[in-house]
């Protein structure tokens, strides 16, 4: 997965596998669309439905899932760091990523605004 700010909007390119293991292609958000953005992991909810989507516990959680929090994207897998970005006027209200460095994202993405 590859991030980007380009004409004020976040762009999360996924490669062709985690295309297929998300059941999902490639986004842009406007950045006045992020009402945060946090290195912090939600508390886990027995109260989720994937649809559609990956889950291999403790491997990758990637798809959409329906929980009482409401609509969530997620990109995660083993080992990687957590970004998560609370969203308004989308159609998820959260998306939930794994990426390599997100104490960068986070302060890049609150700089953006």
């Amino acid at each position: 997965m590859k991030l980007a700010i380009a004409d004020n909007a976040l762009e999360i390119k996924f490669s062709t596998t985690e295309k297929i293991l998300a059941i999902h292609g490639s986004m842009k958000i406007p950045i006045s669309h992020i009402v945060q953005a946090t290195g912090m992991l939600l508390e886990p909810t027995w109260k989720s439905i994937r649809m559609p989507g990956t889950n291999l516990p403790g491997i990758i959680k990637a798809g959409t899932y329906y929980t009482n929090r409401g609509k969530e994207f997620w990109y995660l897998t083993r080992g990687s760091e957590v970004l998560r970005l609370e969203l308004k006027d989308e159609s998820y209200d959260r998306i939930i990523l794994g990426i390599k460095d997100s104490s960068f994202w986070t302060s890049r993405l609150e700089i953006t605004k």
